[in-house]
This record gives C-alpha cells, sequence and structure tokens, in this order.
C-alpha cells in the first residue's frame, strides 16, 4: 500500500530517518497513513496500512536508574517490559521517558519517533520477534509515514541488539 511519489513530493519526505537509511544505501519502501488528529495509536497504523501488527513497530524511549536514555523498538501490539529492558541494558531500573520530554532527547514527536535519526545515537534494542519477518517497519521520523526495511541493515545503521523486550 506504499504510494509512489513524484521528485517534489518525495523531497517533503525527506526526513532525518529517510536521510540516512538513503546515505547507506539500505532498500526501504515507504508507507503513508492518514492521521486526521495529529496522532494514531501502533494498532491503528497497522491496519490503516493493512500490514500485520506483529511486524509493524513502535520506538519507545525509557529512562535507567543512571539517567542514561534507551530506545526500545517492539511490535504496535506489544508492551514493553521495562525489567526486561533495565535487564538486557544493564540498568536497576527502568521508566518510560515522560512524552514531554521526547522532543527535547530525540529531536523527534509522539507518534512520528523514528529509531533512526535521533540527535543522538542512544543504546538501542529491538523486539527478538523482529527476526520472523523479512522486513520490519518503523516510522519514518514523522507522523503519517512509515518505512518499511530489512532487520539487518537497521540494526547496524542504529548499532541495535536484538532482546526479549515484550511481556
Amino acid at each position: 500500500m506504499a504510494k509512489k511519489k513524484g521528485k517534489a513530493a518525495q523531497k517533503a519526505h525527506k526526513t532525518n530517518a529517510v536521510r540516512l537509511v538513503e546515505a547507506e544505501n539500505i532498500p526501504y519502501t515507504m508507507h503513508e497513513y492518514e492521521a486526521p488528529e495529529g496522532f494514531l495509536d501502533g494498532v491503528s497504523v497497522a491496519e490503516s496500512l493493512g500490514q500485520n501488527p506483529a511486524q509493524v513497530f513502535k520506538t519507545l524511549v525509557a529512562v535507567g536508574s543512571s539517567g542514561q536514555y534507551y530506545v526500545c523498538v517492539i511490535p504496535v501490539a506489544g508492551e514493553l517490559d521495562l525489567k526486561k529492558a533495565a535487564r538486557h541494558f544493564g540498568e536497576k531500573k527502568m521508566e518510560m521517558l515522560l512524552s514531554r520530554r521526547l522532543t527535547e532527547v530525540t529531536g523527534y514527536v509522539k507518534g512520528g519517533c523514528s529509531p533512526v535519526g535521533m540527535k543522538r545515537l542512544l543504546p538501542t534494542a529491538i523486539d527478538a520477534s523482529a527476526k520472523e519477518f523479512k522486513t520490519i517497519i518503523v516510522s519514518g521520523g514523522k507522523v503519517g509515514l512509515q518505512m518499511e526495511l530489512p532487520l539487518e541493515p537497521l540494526q547496524k545503521l542504529i548499532d541495535a541488539k536484538l532482546a526479549d523486550l515484550i511481556s
């Protein structure tokens, strides 16, 4: 259901995430969806794209007891298990980053947070369920834009490890 666009429309979609993926010559497909109220939950995004929710991933940012920020990329229908995430990253405890701080920390807004192209590279883990798919779909860096790409090049680009992150 990805829409092909002319050059002018393609330029409008050149987010930091897209630029970085292109710079590394990673094959990707853009998917667009309507978000009439500025935000859709991940399951609704997957449904609007006609995609399996298990293959569409959301990007969550958490903060450890050390004060370090971490990125967790999990299926949109899943719930992040903060204890598992803390164990993976070697933290005693973790909590979700307050949404009002998301832009300050990542450069992205809620609903458009991509694991690619944040202000700085943060320790990142992708839920191990991603291995089940040839490609996964993540935010393209703004609300209404998703990009589908192979897991291994994505992992390499954002220096992500696979981990069991959902409850």
